[in-house]
């Protein structure tokens, strides 16, 4: 989640603490506050697996102590000096940033599989430039971007950039509402204008206009509002508006210990009671954000029992000062340590050592990197030699970041050139060539093109093909250049999809029609408490949308595959769902599913080896004998049924990897390319299965 940059946000120094007191508006306990908020970003993380909402609070000390600066600075008639700020200011956040991320491109080639590089290396760029959040955004609401296993050890650097991009935005709102004064001033009413009075409107209407928007996108969009640096304003407005109210707000010393510890428990408990990951940051999202204003409104309570005499502790000062680093180095740390011991969510012991390791990391960073580039006197002189620094740390990234994609896009090309006749794929299965060893190549497709190997067809529907209802604007259609001989519909989901790698060059040769009509993860069937609402409603749409445009022929996956036994099922409502298309005269092609797994398999085989034990589960413990399909035969006139798992599973075993060829691209999804390799194969059972000729 967010870091805890504020103090580098108003040029704070890790100076002794007896200097620290004499530094006009100088507060302990917003510090001591910054290390509870790192505090339970960490422990949630790590032992909880869940979201602490700790995240929101940096995000409004990070503008209270912002807007603190700037106001000072307007009200004293010192010169804002954005471009020296700016400069500044990212002369603090780049190093450590940096630094951190090199540290996780280290442990990505040293830990990590082949095929989650190029991610991370999208990620490292995103990172540096203060747009992950985008990058976050754009593709949480793509359901095949998430088809990952485990988590990148970059994703939270998405605060770091919402925080990035405030940090630019609001000096220019400080700067314009200074300039607007001006104007006013010259008019016979400016009298009744007060820097604070403006800026306290410019920042209530960002509150209110961010906080409506950002109800809205939760409730219909929250996967992208997550990130969208839009739906989080309101909360760096209400961090600017507590800190014009501050001076105004004078509770008394029972009040302030009361607020205090009001706010230290609703803060505490937020993410255990709320999910955090799922509501925020719509309306939800003002329950840490007011629990922190009102532990700030608190402020010094002058009472032994006050929570600021806990925040203004040593020990919670230091870590208040080491709070960005250890944002920094947390998450990587307990992802990469995750993923070098297999372990899914460490225990008590391995959460101490993984939190142990990120204080170390914090300290030396700050201690070694941080506080010498912040007191480095030779960039203070000008602002050209601060822009070196920034250039520089830069730099320091970009190049092996450039360099390692630029090897990859070449390992890519090398992977494509290779002679067909090295990767055979299905073809190894074919009677003859089982036991025909694989020559010697690299295993296709390469890793930067596994993640995206995914079949389709991309026009979207019109002519006869198109349809006004909105729950199917997914409908897309592949027609020949002469009247089709048939029109089939494909219905389902992702694994429908991948069949299209074969089913659609077939019906290119032979002058099919094609439409598809896809949803992830909804397989087509008759309505079933099975399904979400969503998918139900889908499958309805999808049938009323077959039965008026009456092709030859739906298309579809007729078995359901699981994890864990039942490895197999038949899918719910199948039969249901497909006799309103027979009883029409539409025939219906049930293809059987192919296996799901509890690993991704690629990854498996980039670890282990093709050949290890771990990547060629036991047919067994993959699909079921008989075949689901089995029981449909002679239930509803006109389904043909086809099975293609013996060019998936051979010889007892369901391998990652035939013929050189990725057989999955995760844990359940057939690579396009496998798919593509079947296609001879797929033809002949297609039109021995329905007689078409």
């Amino acid at each position: 989640m967010a870091a805890a940059t504020a103090g580098a946000a108003t040029g704070q120094s890790a100076a002794p603490a007896a200097a620290k007191k004499l530094r006009l508006g100088y507060r302990p306990e917003v510090q001591g506050l910054r290390a509870l908020a790192v505090l339970m970003v960490v422990a949630y993380h790590v032992w909880l697996g869940r979201v602490s909402g700790g995240v929101d609070v940096f995000l409004l000390i990070s503008a209270f102590l912002l807007t603190l600066s700037f106001v000072r600075k307007a009200e004293s008639g010192r010169p804002f000096g954005l471009l020296t700020h700016w400069l500044h200011l990212f002369k603090r956040l780049l190093p450590a940033a940096v630094v951190v991320i090199l540290g996780v491109l280290a442990g990505t080639w040293l830990i990590l599989p082949q095929s989650r590089w190029p991610e991370i290396l999208d990620q490292a760029w995103a990172s540096l430039l203060y747009r992950q959040n985008w990058l976050l955004a754009d593709t949480a609401v793509d359901y095949y971007a998430q088809d990952h296993a485990g988590a990148s050890p970059l994703q939270h650097f998405w605060s770091l950039s919402i925080q990035g991009q405030v940090f630019v935005l609001w000096p220019l709102v400080f700067a314009g509402t200074a300039a607007l004064l001006a104007v006013l001033r010259r008019t016979p009413a400016g009298a009744r204008f007060s820097y604070r009075g403006l800026l306290a409107l410019v920042f209530g209407a960002v509150f209110v206009v961010s906080l409506a928007y950002s109800v809205e996108q939760t409730a219909t969009n929250q996967a992208y509002a997550y990130f969208d640096t839009r739906a989080r304003l309101w909360e760096f407005a209400l961090g600017s508006l507590l800190a014009l109210a501050l001076p105004y707000l004078k509770p008394g010393r029972r009040l302030r210990v009361a607020l205090g510890w009001a706010g230290l428990t609703a803060m505490v408990s937020c993410g255990l009671l709320l999910t955090v990951d799922r509501s925020f940051p719509g309306f939800v999202a003002l329950w840490p954000t007011l629990a922190a204003a009102a532990i700030m409104v608190a402020g010094q309570s002058g009472s032994r029992f006050g929570v600021d005499r806990l925040l203004s502790s040593k020990a919670a000062v230091a870590l208040g000062d080491n709070s960005y680093a250890l944002y920094l180095w947390h998450w990587p740390v307990l992802v990469l340590a995750l993923a070098a011991t297999g372990v899914e969510a460490p225990n008590l012991m391995q959460g101490l050592a993984i939190v142990g390791a990120a204080i170390v990391l914090a300290f030396l960073t700050t201690r070694f990197v941080e506080k010498p580039l912040r007191d480095w006197h030779w960039p203070k002189l000008r602002a050209w030699r601060t822009a070196v620094v920034i250039v520089a740390c830069g730099a320091l990234l970009a190049g092996p970041v450039a360099v390692w994609q630029t090897s990859l896009t070449a390992e890519e090309s090398a992977t494509a050139a290779q002679p067909r006749e090295l990767t055979p794929g299905a073809a190894a299965l074919r009677p003859g060539q089982e036991d025909v060893p694989a020559p010697p190549a690299r295993l296709i497709p390469g890793p930067s093109a596994l993640d995206n190997d995914w079949a389709g067809i991309q026009t979207p529907c019109s002519g006869l093909n198109a349809t006004a209802d909105p729950i199917l604007e997914g409908c897309r259609q592949e027609a020949p250049d002469v009247p089709a001989t048939k029109r089939i519909v494909v219905l389902g989901d992702s694994h429908a999809q991948q069949y299209l790698a074969a089913l659609a060059p077939v019906a290119a040769a032979r002058g099919w029609e094609l439409v598809t009509l896809l949803m992830p993860a909804c397989r087509f069937g008759a309505e079933s408490e099975t399904r979400n609402a969503e998918c139900n409603a889908y499958n309805r749409a999808s049938a009323a949308y077959v039965l008026e445009h009456q092709p030859d022929a739906v298309f579809t996956v007729a078995s359901l595959t699981h994890e864990e036994a039942p490895f197999e099922t038949e899918v719910p409502g199948y039969l249901d769902g497909i006799r309103p298309f027979a009883d029409a005269g539409i025939e219906i092609l049930g293809i059987r599913d192919n296996p799901r797994f509890t690993i991704n398999m690629p990854e498996c085989v980039q670890r282990h080896g093709a050949d290890a034990p771990e990547c060629n589960p036991s047919l067994a413990e993959s699909l079921v004998e008989p075949s689901p399909l089995e029981a449909y035969r002679g239930q509803v006139a006109g389904l043909h049924l086809m099975d293609l798992s013996d060019f998936i599973c051979a010889r007892g075993v369901c391998p990652a990897v035939v013929g050189n060829v990725y057989v999955y691209k995760d844990d359940n999804h057939l690579t396009r390319t496998y798919v593509e390799s079947m296609v001879p194969m797929f033809e002949q059972r297609l039109l021995a299965a329905t007689g078409w000729t």
